[in-house]
């Protein structure tokens, strides 16, 4: 469908441009842009959310709408975004075009919401990044620290693009523009309450599998650090947050200071702060 049949759609079923992004979830700004021709090529996925809502039974649409128009609140079915169906075979090409507010992971061509960390997570990431590029900076070489939003394409398929909280490449040649292509040499979690299935099952499979050297895991509600090392046969490894923990790049001289963590836990509010 080309964009001229999808304006002409739109016009005739009196669609505004706010009912068509509820609908498609492709932000109000992008599809203002789309229309009035400023786009020129839009993004395939994009175009496909759109062509979603447009070839949808009109008369079903059209009713949804009115009620939508008359309270902006109403949700239903047809308001669901693409990367909110539940289905699992979308694409990298889809990750791309996501709204730039909305934060996803795709794994196995399955979409998974990442919600708004707390304070404690985003400061045990933070600590734990700028320690490593301090450290790493002083090192020198080809070893490099990022921290999250970072897009890994773990299985180098258009399947699979993994959001660690924190990693190390000693690879520049597989940085790329927005993403980076393979297994890092580093990567880190911190669990949440709605992470904590997903990073310790799902997510561990596939870091261990795409032969990522090694994976920590820092679990703050039971103190506890995990990892798997292909230097013990990706063993899982459990230690409490004490003393520090050495990394196996520049051969362990690299460190996180574990009494440090546990002392940021102490200083974060908790779960049951509001």
């Amino acid at each position: 469908m080309t964009i001229d049949e999808m304006r002409k759609i739109k016009d005739e079923r009196g669609y505004s441009i706010a009912v068509l992004s509820k609908y498609s979830g492709v932000p109000t700004g992008t599809l203002t842009k789309i229309f009035s021709g400023e786009t020129k090529v839009p993004r395939a996925a994009t175009l496909s959310a759109i062509e979603r809502v447009l070839l949808s039974d009109e008369q079903k649409i059209q009713g949804k709408a009115a009620q939508y128009n008359e309270k902006a609140e109403y949700k239903s079915e047809a308001s669901v975004p693409y990367y909110l169906d539940g289905g699992s075979d979308h694409t990298m090409e889809e990750y791309f075009a996501l709204p730039d507010d909305i934060r996803m992971e795709l794994i196995d061509g399955k979409f998974y919401y990442m919600e708004s960390p707390a304070y404690v997570h985003q400061a045990i990431a933070g600590y734990v990044y700028a320690a490593l590029l301090y450290q790493i900076t002083e090192k020198g070489g080809n070893c490099m620290p990022f921290i999250s939003p970072v897009s890994v394409q773990l299985d180098m398929d258009d399947k699979t693009v993994v959001q660690p909280d924190v990693m190390i490449s000693c690879r520049r040649d597989k940085l790329k523009y927005r993403i980076y292509r393979g297994a890092p040499d580093f990567m880190m979690e911190v669990l949440s309450p709605s992470t904590r299935k997903k990073d310790l099952t799902l997510k561990t499979a596939k870091y261990v599998n795409a032969g990522v050297r090694e994976y920590v895991i820092i679990d703050p509600e039971k103190r506890r650090l995990m990892s798997y090392r292909t230097d013990n046969e990706f063993d899982l490894e459990i230690l409490p947050l004490e003393g520090k923990y050495a990394l196996d790049i520049y051969n362990g001289e690299i460190t996180i200071d574990l009494d440090h963590i546990n002392k940021l836990i102490d200083d974060m509010p908790g779960k049951d702060e509001v």
